[in-house]
């Protein structure tokens, strides 16, 4: 009974541990706005005067770093 309840103790505390380290490995997302433009490339604004954006949520990937490729 004890190393039942030993090994459910050890496979929920691995388990924690893996989701902690996925949630970690996932990418960000950051909120990227650009200016609405018309056909003559002039900024759009709105009523109050402001600019109009477009907003975007893009997810923001590591980048990896590698070893130089050698030249032939």
């Amino acid at each position: 009974m004890k190393s039942l309840l030993i090994s459910f103790a050890l496979l929920f505390g691995l388990s924690s541990v893996y989701a902690a380290e996925q949630k970690a490995s996932e990418p960000q997302k950051v909120k990227v706005c650009v200016d609405v433009k018309d056909k003559e490339g002039k900024p759009v604004k709105d009523a109050k005067g402001n600019v109009k954006q477009n907003c975007k949520e893009m997810k923001a990937h590591k980048k990896l770093e590698g070893t130089e490729v050698p030249k032939k």
